[in-house]
């Protein structure tokens, strides 16, 4: 049996952050991210830890003092969220940090909205998906959630969707990039498949495709395939795309990299 004392099991809890070079706990790290406005500073925490009402008692107290409502969907929700995602790649924080930070967001969101009638634009318009034949749709859930938290309109076609489907709304919302998820080996081909009918309309867009069942290799076969080894890579290939152009080899140097 291991002899721990309270001392080992405090250093066992605190992690190293590499960007950071010095040794702190998750909320320390968080702290060092915050921005320092008094008014923005409570939302990013309040998104940090994914508390839904402080950040709709944040946004309250900011609207209060002058801020445009749909200006804070940028100045200080997207900057929480920047702090939860720095966090989670740098292996501070973990999956379910992230999706309890997305919905405390997409509340924000929310709010935001009821407080105007102004519209906000979408970074870009993306088509997510799970295979064909495959009910297991965790992993499309977290992709969903991450893109809407990240300023994305989401078209979510939900789990086991025919292939034609796919492409009819494709054809119907020309998103920027379309999202498949297959968590078996046996429904991962509706992938290619659906590359195929793209191509055969001359549809060429980014289809970043992801899941237990896949990996780089395979998707690698097809033209239109950008693989994503986790959700949060949805958010970085949008991101990417929205700087640099769906150019699918660009996408490629930049994420196959496994």
């Amino acid at each position: 049996m291991l002899d721990l004392k309270l001392e080992d099991i405090d250093g066992i809890l605190v992690r190293y952050n590499v960007a950071l070079e010095k040794e702190m706990t998750p909320d320390e790290a968080a702290e060092e991210l915050y921005p320092k406005d008094e008014l923005i500073y409570p939302i990013a925490k309040a998104i940090y830890e994914g508390e839904e009402d402080d950040v709709v008692d944040g946004l309250k107290a900011a609207i209060d003092a002058g801020k445009d409502p749909i200006a804070l969907i940028n100045e200080s929700l997207m900057v929480g969220m920047g702090v939860v995602s720095q966090l989670y790649d740098e292996g501070i924080i973990f999956l379910p940090n992230v999706m309890m930070s997305a919905d405390a967001m997409l509340e924000g969101i929310e709010f935001c909205k009821t407080q105007t009638t102004e519209v906000p634009e979408p970074k870009g318009k993306v088509v997510c998906h799970v295979a064909e034949g495959d009910v297991h749709d965790i992993g499309k859930n977290i992709v969903a959630a991450l893109l809407r938290a990240s300023g994305y309109e989401v078209v979510d076609l939900g789990r086991d969707c025919p292939v034609d489907e796919v492409i009819e709304t494709v054809e119907k919302e020309k998103p920027m990039l379309v999202t498949g998820t297959a968590l078996m080996t046996t429904t991962m081909y509706a992938f290619k498949e659906i590359n195929d009918k793209l191509l055969e309309k001359g549809i060429k867009l980014p289809f970043a495709c992801g899941g237990g069942a896949v990996n780089q290799d395979f998707v690698a076969q097809y033209d239109l395939g950008v693989y994503g080894e986790e959700a949060s890579d949805a958010v970085k290939i949008a991101n990417f795309i929205v700087e640099n152009g769906e150019g699918i080899e660009k996408l490629r140097e930049e994420f196959h990299k496994h």
